[in-house]
């Protein structure tokens, strides 16, 4: 509690109190769902109030970039993951390693391994996540077995075997599996799992080049090439919830928020006909992306206790468990999936398991625009128009000429924040 008397008098009467209020900032959705849950804070807290604003999805980026710049930070926000180096690079961030030493309530160990690596940078803890995604494939069981799989698919192999018997099966109008051309995540997850980073020195070069990636952009292709995809962006596809329904795919590779999507929109007959699996791996159970957001500590905040007390509040079990049930967001700790509304959801298991096995994407600023890259050459090769030797070539120049300022930085030791 953070509660400081008014003129240092003792016996000052409750009213007299001063209460700390602490600026959070939310964007998108669960700027609406959280704001069920600060009344219960507050309660718990009766010397903070808590100050929310919530920023739209759109917006958010600039908004916090042009509070920095006018020393207008806000105390705490959940940033996305990809944003974390960004923002440490400005050195805006403040280490949160000495307020985890005094928290034994928030267990690093409990929390799924990328998740929580996310929020590292060079070795210093800035953020701690307050929910986690990642994507595993959702599918039509009935049609995958119709087709004559048995086994759920484990490894690229056993999973193009899989899609090549759907489409034998259900026939030239439709597909094994929809991976829209406007999306750069589907190839991003098969890019993870291989053993080759995507960056190579220190983040200062493309490493698209490598055997790993160029054996991801064979996969991706081939599945193209086999008329196993169709051609098409998510915009083409009037309703993709619809579209699985009715079978014109039978794989669709996307996150944890559709669930509550497809038991809304499918009809009660197809109930126990479409389920989820993890993401299948070159050899194995592959990795994923981590990604979600994650709680930070801005460095101008002059009330930093108050708002590592709401930090430490929300990375509870108990919170995590109902920020679940009202957004159906996956929590990062593991501790929560023993509630029975995580337990007992056959559609989340999936999740469950692939988050054991997710991992941080490149912690550079400029990750999320060498990503949008992966996107328009990514539709390039499903259209034929680049070879998987030129596609890697032509990812490594994009991604080169993002971070040449990063490189220019880095050479003369001038990044913000000392960010390497």
């Amino acid at each position: 509690m953070i509660a400081t008397l008014v003129g240092g008098c003792a016996r000052a009467p409750e009213t007299d109190r001063r209460v700390t209020t602490i600026r959070f900032w939310v964007m998108g959705y669960e700027g609406d769902m959280v704001a069920q849950m600060l009344p219960d804070f507050e309660r718990t807290h009766p010397g903070i109030k808590v100050q929310l604003q919530q920023l739209p999805v759109t917006a958010a980026h600039e908004k916090l970039l042009t509070a920095f710049a006018g020393d207008a930070m806000p105390d705490v926000s959940p940033l996305g993951n990809t944003w974390i180096a960004e923002f440490s690079a400005l050195g805006a961030l403040e280490p949160l390693d000495p307020w985890l030493a005094r928290t034994p309530s928030i267990v690093v160990d409990d929390y799924f391994p990328g998740a929580w690596d996310t929020g590292v940078i060079d070795g210093t803890t800035l953020a701690v996540p307050w929910y986690v995604e990642t994507r595993v494939p959702f599918y039509r069981k009935d049609i995958v077995a119709a087709a004559g799989v048995q086994q759920t698919p484990r490894s690229w192999a056993e999973w193009r075997a899989a899609m090549r018997a759907v489409k034998q099966h259900v026939g030239p109008d439709r597909y094994a599996i929809l991976l829209p051309l406007n999306e750069y995540e589907p190839m991003l997850n098969l890019a993870v799992q291989q053993p080759d980073p995507l960056l190579r020195d220190g983040g200062r070069y493309g490493n698209f080049r490598s055997d790993g990636f160029k054996r991801t952009l064979a996969f991706y292709k081939e599945t193209f090439d086999e008329d196993l995809a169709p051609r098409v962006d998510n915009t083409r596809i009037s309703n993709v919830w619809q579209e699985l329904g009715r079978g014109y795919f039978s794989y669709y590779v996307n996150g944890p928020w559709n669930i509550a999507e497809f038991r809304k929109r499918l009809p009660p007959e197809m109930e126990g006909k479409w389920g989820t699996m993890p993401l299948p791996g070159p050899d194995g159970p592959g990795a994923s992306v981590a990604g979600g957001t994650s709680f930070v500590l801005f460095k101008q905040s002059k009330h930093k206790e108050a708002a590592w007390q709401l930090i430490t509040w929300l990375s509870m079990p108990e919170q995590q468990i109902r920020l679940h049930a009202i957004t159906g967001n996956p929590p990062p700790r593991r501790a929560p999936w023993s509630a029975p509304a995580l337990a007992n959801d056959p559609y989340i298991q999936a999740f469950r398991d692939q988050l054991e096995r997710a991992v941080s994407t490149p912690k550079v600023p400029e990750w999320e625009r060498i990503a949008q890259e992966m996107r328009f050459v990514g539709e390039l090769v499903a259209n034929d128009r680049l070879t998987v030797d030129e596609a890697a070539a032509e990812m490594d120049r994009r991604a080169d000429r993002i971070l040449e300022k990063r490189r220019w930085m880095l050479d003369r030791h001038t990044l913000p924040g000392g960010a390497q």
